[in-house]
Protein backbone atom coordinates (compact mmCIF):
# COMPACT_ATOMS: atom_id res chain seq x y z
CA UNK A 1 0.00 0.00 0.00
CA UNK A 2 0.88 3.17 -0.46
CA UNK A 3 1.72 6.19 2.51
CA UNK A 4 -1.36 8.91 2.26
CA UNK A 5 1.49 11.24 1.84
CA UNK A 6 3.11 9.62 -1.14
CA UNK A 7 -0.54 9.75 -2.68
CA UNK A 8 -0.91 13.15 -2.52
CA UNK A 9 2.76 14.05 -3.85
CA UNK A 10 2.48 11.46 -6.87
CA UNK A 11 -1.59 11.73 -7.87
CA UNK A 12 -2.10 15.25 -8.29
CA UNK A 13 1.22 15.45 -10.98
CA UNK A 14 0.74 11.75 -12.83
CA UNK A 15 -0.70 13.13 -15.59
CA UNK A 16 2.00 15.31 -16.20
CA UNK A 17 4.63 13.07 -15.31
CA UNK A 18 3.29 10.44 -17.87
CA UNK A 19 3.11 13.00 -20.58
CA UNK A 20 6.88 13.60 -20.28
CA UNK A 21 8.07 10.79 -19.11
CA UNK A 22 5.59 8.17 -20.84
CA UNK A 23 4.20 5.22 -19.89
CA UNK A 24 5.27 2.19 -18.22
CA UNK A 25 8.13 3.39 -15.30
CA UNK A 26 8.71 2.27 -12.04
CA UNK A 27 8.98 5.47 -10.04
CA UNK A 28 10.26 5.65 -6.58
CA UNK A 29 9.85 8.01 -3.63
CA UNK A 30 13.15 9.84 -1.81
CA UNK A 31 11.60 11.31 0.87
CA UNK A 32 10.06 7.63 1.60
CA UNK A 33 13.09 6.28 1.59
CA UNK A 34 15.20 8.77 3.69
CA UNK A 35 11.94 8.48 6.20
CA UNK A 36 12.17 4.63 6.77
CA UNK A 37 16.50 4.61 6.89
CA UNK A 38 16.07 7.69 9.69
CA UNK A 39 13.21 5.56 11.70
CA UNK A 40 15.17 2.26 11.65
CA UNK A 41 18.17 4.17 13.13
CA UNK A 42 16.39 6.09 15.34
CA UNK A 43 14.48 2.47 16.77
CA UNK A 44 17.64 -0.10 16.22
CA UNK A 45 20.26 2.48 17.48
CA UNK A 46 18.52 1.93 20.87
CA UNK A 47 19.68 -1.43 20.54
CA UNK A 48 22.86 -1.75 20.21
CA UNK A 49 25.60 -0.31 17.77
CA UNK A 50 23.81 -0.66 14.53
CA UNK A 51 23.79 -0.41 10.96
CA UNK A 52 21.54 -1.99 8.33
CA UNK A 53 23.41 -3.70 4.94
CA UNK A 54 20.56 -2.84 2.35
CA UNK A 55 20.59 -6.01 0.43
CA UNK A 56 21.29 -4.41 -3.39
CA UNK A 57 19.09 -7.39 -4.90
CA UNK A 58 15.87 -5.64 -3.64
CA UNK A 59 16.67 -2.81 -5.83
CA UNK A 60 20.23 -2.41 -7.45
CA UNK A 61 19.90 1.24 -8.96
CA UNK A 62 23.07 3.38 -8.10
CA UNK A 63 20.81 6.49 -7.56
CA UNK A 64 18.81 4.49 -4.55
CA UNK A 65 22.13 3.38 -3.29
CA UNK A 66 23.84 6.49 -3.13
CA UNK A 67 20.38 7.77 -1.36
CA UNK A 68 20.71 4.40 1.26
CA UNK A 69 24.53 5.23 1.61
CA UNK A 70 24.27 8.83 2.79
CA UNK A 71 21.73 8.14 5.43
CA UNK A 72 24.12 5.56 6.58
CA UNK A 73 23.53 2.56 5.83
CA UNK A 74 26.01 -0.24 3.70
CA UNK A 75 25.09 -2.80 1.38
CA UNK A 76 24.21 -6.65 1.34
CA UNK A 77 26.16 -7.99 -1.63
CA UNK A 78 25.38 -11.54 -3.50
CA UNK A 79 27.33 -11.04 -6.95
CA UNK A 80 30.08 -9.21 -8.68
CA UNK A 81 27.93 -6.73 -10.31
CA UNK A 82 26.40 -6.30 -6.85
CA UNK A 83 29.55 -5.56 -5.44
CA UNK A 84 30.68 -2.87 -8.06
CA UNK A 85 27.73 -1.19 -7.76
CA UNK A 86 28.31 -0.91 -3.76
CA UNK A 87 32.01 0.47 -4.61
CA UNK A 88 30.61 2.81 -7.64
CA UNK A 89 28.44 4.39 -4.91
CA UNK A 90 31.33 4.84 -2.45
CA UNK A 91 30.67 1.95 0.07
CA UNK A 92 34.03 1.29 2.27
CA UNK A 93 35.46 -2.33 2.49
CA UNK A 94 33.12 -2.06 5.82
CA UNK A 95 30.14 -0.81 4.57
CA UNK A 96 29.75 -3.91 2.51
CA UNK A 97 28.47 -7.86 3.60
CA UNK A 98 29.12 -10.23 0.47
CA UNK A 99 26.82 -13.00 1.95
CA UNK A 100 26.81 -15.30 -1.22
CA UNK A 101 25.60 -19.01 -1.61
CA UNK A 102 27.21 -21.87 -4.00
CA UNK A 103 29.60 -19.52 -4.42
CA UNK A 104 32.91 -19.59 -6.43
CA UNK A 105 36.67 -19.26 -5.57
CA UNK A 106 36.40 -16.52 -8.65
CA UNK A 107 33.32 -14.46 -6.67
CA UNK A 108 35.66 -14.33 -3.61
CA UNK A 109 38.69 -13.33 -5.64
CA UNK A 110 36.38 -10.59 -6.50
CA UNK A 111 34.91 -9.57 -3.50
CA UNK A 112 38.70 -9.51 -1.77
CA UNK A 113 39.82 -6.71 -4.67
CA UNK A 114 39.70 -2.97 -3.77
CA UNK A 115 40.28 -3.12 -0.45
CA UNK A 116 38.02 -5.77 0.15
CA UNK A 117 34.81 -6.33 2.15
CA UNK A 118 33.21 -8.74 5.26
CA UNK A 119 33.11 -11.63 3.67
CA UNK A 120 29.91 -14.04 5.30
CA UNK A 121 30.29 -17.27 4.01
CA UNK A 122 27.10 -20.05 3.47
CA UNK A 123 29.05 -23.30 3.65
CA UNK A 124 31.92 -24.87 5.64
CA UNK A 125 33.39 -26.05 2.91
CA UNK A 126 33.69 -22.63 1.62
CA UNK A 127 36.76 -21.88 3.87
CA UNK A 128 39.00 -23.18 1.37
CA UNK A 129 37.71 -21.68 -1.72
CA UNK A 130 38.74 -18.25 0.09
CA UNK A 131 42.57 -17.50 -1.20
CA UNK A 132 43.27 -15.41 1.46
CA UNK A 133 41.73 -15.45 4.85
CA UNK A 134 41.02 -11.66 6.25
CA UNK A 135 41.18 -10.89 9.46
CA UNK A 136 37.24 -10.64 10.15
CA UNK A 137 35.21 -13.52 8.93
CA UNK A 138 31.48 -14.08 9.70
CA UNK A 139 29.04 -17.82 8.94
CA UNK A 140 25.88 -17.87 8.17
CA UNK A 141 23.76 -20.57 10.54
CA UNK A 142 20.90 -22.77 9.78
CA UNK A 143 18.94 -23.97 13.29
CA UNK A 144 17.10 -26.26 10.77
CA UNK A 145 14.67 -28.20 12.64
CA UNK A 146 15.08 -25.83 15.78
CA UNK A 147 13.02 -22.96 13.87
CA UNK A 148 9.88 -22.44 12.16
CA UNK A 149 10.24 -20.42 8.55
CA UNK A 150 7.37 -19.14 6.53
CA UNK A 151 6.12 -19.54 2.99
CA UNK A 152 8.60 -17.36 0.90
CA UNK A 153 12.02 -18.78 2.19
CA UNK A 154 10.62 -22.12 3.73
CA UNK A 155 11.61 -24.26 6.34
CA UNK A 156 14.61 -23.51 7.31
CA UNK A 157 15.75 -27.39 7.25
CA UNK A 158 14.83 -27.65 3.37
CA UNK A 159 16.80 -24.38 2.68
CA UNK A 160 19.76 -23.81 0.51
CA UNK A 161 21.64 -21.35 2.90
CA UNK A 162 24.00 -21.16 5.66
CA UNK A 163 25.84 -24.05 8.11
CA UNK A 164 23.77 -26.50 9.73
CA UNK A 165 24.11 -26.53 13.68
CA UNK A 166 26.79 -29.12 13.89
CA UNK A 167 28.64 -27.41 11.37
CA UNK A 168 28.93 -24.30 13.41
CA UNK A 169 31.72 -24.54 15.91
CA UNK A 170 33.91 -26.45 13.25
CA UNK A 171 33.55 -23.76 10.68
CA UNK A 172 34.77 -21.16 13.04
CA UNK A 173 38.05 -23.28 14.41
CA UNK A 174 38.81 -23.75 10.45
CA UNK A 175 38.85 -20.30 10.37
CA UNK A 176 40.89 -19.78 12.95
CA UNK A 177 43.43 -22.51 11.60
CA UNK A 178 42.83 -20.53 8.06
CA UNK A 179 44.11 -17.29 9.87
CA UNK A 180 41.04 -15.10 10.90
CA UNK A 181 40.88 -13.21 14.12
CA UNK A 182 37.75 -11.32 14.36
CA UNK A 183 34.80 -13.25 14.10
CA UNK A 184 30.67 -12.00 13.11
CA UNK A 185 27.38 -14.53 13.13
CA UNK A 186 24.61 -14.01 10.78
CA UNK A 187 20.93 -15.89 10.09
CA UNK A 188 18.28 -15.12 7.81
CA UNK A 189 15.33 -17.59 7.73
CA UNK A 190 12.66 -15.65 6.73
CA UNK A 191 11.36 -13.09 4.41
CA UNK A 192 8.54 -10.34 4.65
CA UNK A 193 7.76 -11.32 8.35
CA UNK A 194 5.11 -9.30 10.03
CA UNK A 195 5.22 -10.71 13.05
CA UNK A 196 7.96 -8.79 15.53
CA UNK A 197 7.96 -11.52 17.93
CA UNK A 198 9.47 -13.77 15.45
CA UNK A 199 12.34 -11.24 15.13
CA UNK A 200 12.87 -10.72 18.63
CA UNK A 201 12.98 -14.70 18.51
CA UNK A 202 15.61 -15.01 15.88
CA UNK A 203 17.63 -12.18 17.98
CA UNK A 204 17.52 -14.63 21.31
CA UNK A 205 18.75 -17.40 18.79
CA UNK A 206 21.04 -15.59 17.39
CA UNK A 207 22.50 -13.83 21.05
CA UNK A 208 22.63 -18.36 22.26
CA UNK A 209 25.08 -19.04 19.33
CA UNK A 210 27.03 -16.42 19.98
CA UNK A 211 27.63 -16.98 23.79
CA UNK A 212 28.13 -20.63 22.53
CA UNK A 213 30.90 -19.26 20.14
CA UNK A 214 32.70 -17.60 23.41
CA UNK A 215 31.98 -20.76 25.66
CA UNK A 216 33.53 -23.58 23.47
CA UNK A 217 36.12 -21.21 21.01
CA UNK A 218 36.73 -18.17 23.22
CA UNK A 219 35.21 -16.18 20.29
CA UNK A 220 33.32 -12.70 21.57
CA UNK A 221 31.98 -11.95 17.83
CA UNK A 222 31.98 -8.49 16.29
CA UNK A 223 28.80 -8.63 15.57
CA UNK A 224 25.03 -10.37 14.95
CA UNK A 225 23.25 -10.17 11.52
CA UNK A 226 19.59 -11.42 11.90
CA UNK A 227 19.16 -10.55 7.85
CA UNK A 228 16.39 -8.90 6.39
CA UNK A 229 12.98 -10.45 7.00
CA UNK A 230 11.23 -7.29 7.94
CA UNK A 231 7.69 -7.36 6.32
CA UNK A 232 5.53 -4.60 4.49
CA UNK A 233 1.91 -4.64 4.25
CA UNK A 234 0.44 -5.56 0.53
CA UNK A 235 -2.90 -5.59 1.42
CA UNK A 236 -4.86 -2.65 3.39
CA UNK A 237 -5.73 -5.31 6.03
CA UNK A 238 -1.89 -6.86 6.71
CA UNK A 239 -0.10 -6.72 9.36
CA UNK A 240 2.98 -3.71 10.12
CA UNK A 241 5.84 -4.84 11.42
CA UNK A 242 6.00 -2.80 14.76
CA UNK A 243 9.71 -1.76 14.24
CA UNK A 244 9.37 0.21 18.06
CA UNK A 245 8.09 -2.91 19.90
CA UNK A 246 10.61 -5.22 18.19
CA UNK A 247 13.27 -2.61 19.28
CA UNK A 248 12.37 -2.59 22.77
CA UNK A 249 12.22 -6.60 22.97
CA UNK A 250 15.68 -6.65 21.36
CA UNK A 251 17.50 -4.07 23.48
CA UNK A 252 16.55 -6.23 26.73
CA UNK A 253 17.74 -9.28 24.76
CA UNK A 254 21.32 -7.43 24.41
CA UNK A 255 20.77 -6.00 27.83
CA UNK A 256 20.72 -9.68 29.64
CA UNK A 257 23.59 -10.92 27.01
CA UNK A 258 25.65 -8.23 28.35
CA UNK A 259 25.00 -8.19 31.95
CA UNK A 260 25.84 -12.18 32.18
CA UNK A 261 28.79 -12.58 29.43
CA UNK A 262 30.34 -9.44 29.51
CA UNK A 263 30.21 -7.90 25.77
CA UNK A 264 27.79 -6.33 23.49
CA UNK A 265 28.25 -7.27 20.18
CA UNK A 266 26.78 -4.93 17.50
CA UNK A 267 23.27 -5.53 15.73
CA UNK A 268 23.52 -5.53 11.84
CA UNK A 269 20.23 -6.65 9.40
CA UNK A 270 20.33 -6.40 5.91
CA UNK A 271 16.88 -5.32 5.36
CA UNK A 272 16.04 -4.20 1.32
CA UNK A 273 12.07 -4.95 0.90
CA UNK A 274 11.39 -3.11 4.29
CA UNK A 275 13.62 0.52 2.93
CA UNK A 276 12.02 0.66 -0.76
CA UNK A 277 9.55 -1.44 -1.13
CA UNK A 278 6.77 0.61 0.18
CA UNK A 279 8.11 3.59 -2.06
CA UNK A 280 8.01 2.63 -5.34
CA UNK A 281 5.20 1.79 -8.10
CA UNK A 282 4.96 0.84 -11.05
CA UNK A 283 2.83 3.27 -13.30
CA UNK A 284 1.25 1.65 -16.42
CA UNK A 285 -1.63 2.67 -18.64
CA UNK A 286 -4.74 0.60 -19.63
CA UNK A 287 -4.28 0.37 -23.95
CA UNK A 288 -7.09 -2.09 -24.03
CA UNK A 289 -10.53 -3.12 -22.50
CA UNK A 290 -11.09 -7.08 -23.97
CA UNK A 291 -14.38 -9.15 -22.99
CA UNK A 292 -13.10 -13.21 -22.73
CA UNK A 293 -14.94 -15.52 -21.10
CA UNK A 294 -13.51 -12.61 -18.12
CA UNK A 295 -13.17 -9.23 -18.50
CA UNK A 296 -9.53 -8.00 -19.03
CA UNK A 297 -7.90 -4.70 -19.00
CA UNK A 298 -4.66 -4.82 -21.50
CA UNK A 299 -1.75 -2.31 -19.85
CA UNK A 300 1.25 -1.71 -21.39
CA UNK A 301 3.50 -2.96 -18.70
CA UNK A 302 4.07 -6.81 -18.15
CA UNK A 303 5.80 -9.23 -15.96
CA UNK A 304 9.31 -7.84 -17.27
CA UNK A 305 8.34 -4.95 -15.26
CA UNK A 306 7.30 -7.01 -12.02
CA UNK A 307 7.30 -10.44 -12.31
CA UNK A 308 6.31 -11.28 -8.86
CA UNK A 309 2.64 -11.75 -9.59
CA UNK A 310 3.18 -14.25 -12.05
CA UNK A 311 5.93 -15.97 -9.80
CA UNK A 312 4.41 -15.96 -6.69
CA UNK A 313 0.83 -15.24 -7.01
CA UNK A 314 2.01 -11.95 -4.83
CA UNK A 315 -0.47 -9.28 -4.29
CA UNK A 316 -0.04 -5.49 -5.30
CA UNK A 317 -2.57 -2.70 -4.78
CA UNK A 318 -3.62 -0.85 -7.58
CA UNK A 319 -4.77 2.19 -7.55
CA UNK A 320 -6.90 3.92 -10.74
CA UNK A 321 -6.35 7.73 -9.90
CA UNK A 322 -9.21 10.05 -10.92
CA UNK A 323 -11.89 7.12 -11.02
CA UNK A 324 -12.75 6.90 -7.48
CA UNK A 325 -16.14 7.97 -8.08
CA UNK A 326 -16.88 5.26 -11.07
CA UNK A 327 -18.73 2.09 -10.31
CA UNK A 328 -16.94 -1.29 -9.66
CA UNK A 329 -16.00 -4.08 -11.37
CA UNK A 330 -14.45 -7.62 -11.54
CA UNK A 331 -11.28 -7.46 -14.03
CA UNK A 332 -8.01 -9.01 -14.44
CA UNK A 333 -5.58 -6.79 -15.20
CA UNK A 334 -2.55 -8.30 -17.78
CA UNK A 335 0.36 -7.86 -19.30
CA UNK A 336 1.03 -8.30 -23.28
CA UNK A 337 3.27 -11.79 -22.88
CA UNK A 338 2.84 -14.72 -24.43
CA UNK A 339 2.14 -16.53 -21.03
CA UNK A 340 -1.22 -17.20 -19.51
CA UNK A 341 0.52 -15.81 -16.02
CA UNK A 342 1.29 -12.37 -17.43
CA UNK A 343 -1.19 -10.50 -15.08
CA UNK A 344 -0.47 -8.55 -12.31
CA UNK A 345 -4.33 -8.86 -10.94
CA UNK A 346 -6.57 -12.06 -11.12
CA UNK A 347 -10.52 -11.47 -10.79
CA UNK A 348 -9.73 -7.59 -9.19
CA UNK A 349 -12.45 -5.33 -8.23
CA UNK A 350 -11.80 -1.82 -9.26
CA UNK A 351 -13.32 1.17 -10.94
CA UNK A 352 -14.36 0.88 -14.16
CA UNK A 353 -10.83 1.13 -16.21
CA UNK A 354 -11.12 3.13 -19.69
CA UNK A 355 -8.20 3.14 -21.54
CA UNK A 356 -6.30 5.61 -21.84
CA UNK A 357 -6.22 5.44 -17.95
CA UNK A 358 -3.23 5.56 -15.68
CA UNK A 359 -2.45 2.57 -13.44
CA UNK A 360 -0.55 2.23 -10.23
CA UNK A 361 0.14 -0.89 -8.88
CA UNK A 362 1.94 -0.30 -5.54
CA UNK A 363 4.92 -1.76 -3.56
CA UNK A 364 6.96 -1.92 -6.52
CA UNK A 365 10.22 -0.36 -4.54
CA UNK A 366 11.51 -3.97 -3.98
CA UNK A 367 12.01 -7.00 -5.72
CA UNK A 368 10.18 -5.30 -9.04
CA UNK A 369 12.80 -4.27 -11.68
CA UNK A 370 15.31 -6.58 -10.08
CA UNK A 371 13.24 -9.81 -11.18
CA UNK A 372 12.35 -8.56 -14.38
CA UNK A 373 13.32 -10.14 -17.52
CA UNK A 374 12.88 -10.08 -21.70
CA UNK A 375 11.34 -12.92 -22.07
CA UNK A 376 9.24 -12.68 -25.55
CA UNK A 377 11.74 -9.91 -26.34
CA UNK A 378 9.84 -7.20 -23.97
CA UNK A 379 12.16 -4.73 -22.62
CA UNK A 380 12.24 -3.65 -19.21
CA UNK A 381 10.61 -0.09 -18.02
CA UNK A 382 12.84 2.99 -17.02
CA UNK A 383 12.94 4.41 -13.47
CA UNK A 384 11.89 7.21 -12.10
CA UNK A 385 12.67 9.67 -8.53
CA UNK A 386 10.61 12.06 -7.21
CA UNK A 387 12.75 13.98 -5.60
CA UNK A 388 12.40 15.49 -2.17
CA UNK A 389 12.16 18.89 -3.89
CA UNK A 390 9.32 17.85 -6.29
CA UNK A 391 11.82 17.40 -9.20
CA UNK A 392 11.14 14.12 -11.20
CA UNK A 393 14.55 12.43 -12.18
CA UNK A 394 15.13 10.04 -14.64
CA UNK A 395 17.65 7.26 -12.88
CA UNK A 396 17.59 4.66 -14.84
CA UNK A 397 16.47 4.60 -19.02
CA UNK A 398 14.55 1.82 -20.55
CA UNK A 399 15.69 -1.07 -22.29
CA UNK A 400 15.86 -0.82 -26.07
CA UNK A 401 15.91 -3.19 -28.92
CA UNK A 402 19.62 -2.44 -29.51
CA UNK A 403 20.16 -3.35 -26.08
CA UNK A 404 18.72 -7.15 -26.25
CA UNK A 405 20.37 -7.86 -29.69
CA UNK A 406 23.74 -6.56 -28.01
CA UNK A 407 24.87 -9.98 -26.59
CA UNK A 408 24.05 -11.37 -30.32
CA UNK A 409 27.11 -9.10 -31.62
CA UNK A 410 30.54 -10.57 -30.93
CA UNK A 411 33.72 -11.74 -32.57
CA UNK A 412 33.50 -15.24 -34.04
CA UNK A 413 34.86 -17.67 -31.33
CA UNK A 414 34.81 -21.49 -32.07
CA UNK A 415 36.27 -24.57 -31.23
CA UNK A 416 37.07 -28.01 -33.49
CA UNK A 417 35.95 -30.71 -31.46
CA UNK A 418 39.01 -33.71 -32.14
CA UNK A 419 36.46 -36.23 -31.88
CA UNK A 420 33.22 -34.68 -33.38
CA UNK A 421 32.05 -36.45 -36.62
CA UNK A 422 30.69 -34.12 -39.81
CA UNK A 423 26.91 -34.54 -39.87
CA UNK A 424 25.73 -36.45 -42.53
Amino acid sequence: MMSRSFQERLFPNLGEIAQHFHTPFHLYDEAGIRETCRLMKGQLGQVSDYRNFFAVKALPNSRIMEIVHEEGFGFDCSSMPELDLARRVGAKPSEIMFTSNNTSTLEYHWAQMSGGCILNLDDISFVDKVLRMPELICFRYNPGPLRSGNPIIGEPKEAKYGLRDDQLLPAYQQAIEFGAARFGVHTMIVSNMKDYTYMADTVKMILEVAARLKQELYIEVEFVNIGGGFGIPYKSDDQVFDLEAFAYEAKALFDRHELEYGWRPKLFTECGRFVTGPHGVLVTKAINRMSKYREYVGVDACMSALARPAIYGAYHHIYVPGAEDRPTEVVDVVGSLCENNDKFAVQRELPQVHEGDLLVIANTGAHGIAMGSNYNGRPRPQELLLCKDGTVELIRRAETADDYFRTLEFAPKAIKLASAEPCA
